[in-house]
């Protein structure tokens, strides 16, 4: 089964820093038929504008993805973590036990967009953590790479608790990737960049793809095309 969620029709918010589509239930958007994805809670698409962001706030049990797709997000924690993550790569926190952080667009001109994705870890009370890392675009040029993962196996991806993987890829007009998913698997993906098809289905870009009961998921470009795929249990 393959749904399309279009961007258009996501959950919204606006206010004078902050513009957000929310592709699950989140803040003051409450859909009960858009709960989460397996363990995939949330994915809110966010522009923030510069010299603003989100100041210090708390998370407990949350594995919490940012990749950026354009400009670049400064973070700062209360385990003494700061860092700069810039578009096309991606960053990391295990809120575990419990961590206070910021993120600010600190850019002097020009919004930052990004994907702010969280995952419920498998395992609760864990040591909180951040870490963050440079996933040049021609690392994956034509092929899924694997991002974020707590699959064994997935070697030099960023950490995360869950039996999940994020794999990315950037896609020429006409090239395809194909994913197998596992029996009882289910994928999450979304173009950060480009109209996709995906199994035939023409998807625009930043639209919502949930697929649940396939074996393989065929992604084409049908333009120039960065994809961000979740393989979840």
């Amino acid at each position: 089964m393959i749904e399309v969620r279009e961007h258009a029709k996501l959950g919204y918010h606006k206010r004078d820093w902050l513009e957000s589509r929310f592709h699950f239930s989140f803040a003051d958007y409450h859909d009960p038929a858009r709960m989460g994805f397996g363990p995939l809670r949330v994915w809110n698409d966010d522009i923030i504008q510069p010299g603003t962001g989100f100041p210090m706030h708390p998370h407990r049990d949350m594995e919490i993805i940012t990749y950026v797709r354009r400009g670049a997000i400064s973070h700062e924690d209360s385990l003494g973590n700061r860092g700069r993550t810039e578009a096309g790569d991606v960053q990391v926190m295990s809120a575990g036990t419990g961590i206070v952080h910021s993120e600010y667009n600190r850019e002097t001109e020009g919004e930052t967009t990004l994907f702010q994705i969280w995952i419920e870890p498998d395992t609760t009370d864990l040591r909180p953590a951040w870490k963050m890392r440079e996933f040049p675009k021609e690392s994956r040029d034509g092929e899924l790479t694997v991002l974020a993962s707590g699959r064994a196996g997935d070697e030099g991806a960023l950490p995360i608790h869950q039996d999940a993987a994020l794999l990315g890829a950037t896609l020429r007009p006409g090239e395809e990737v194909v994913h197998r998913l596992s029996t009882g698997r289910r994928a999450y993906l979304v173009s950060a960049l480009g109209a996709i098809r995906v199994n035939g289905i023409d998807v625009a870009e930043l639209d919502g793809v949930a697929v649940w009961d396939e074996e393989r998921i065929t992604i084409e470009a049908r333009e120039v095309s960065e994809i961000m795929l979740f393989d979840l249990p």
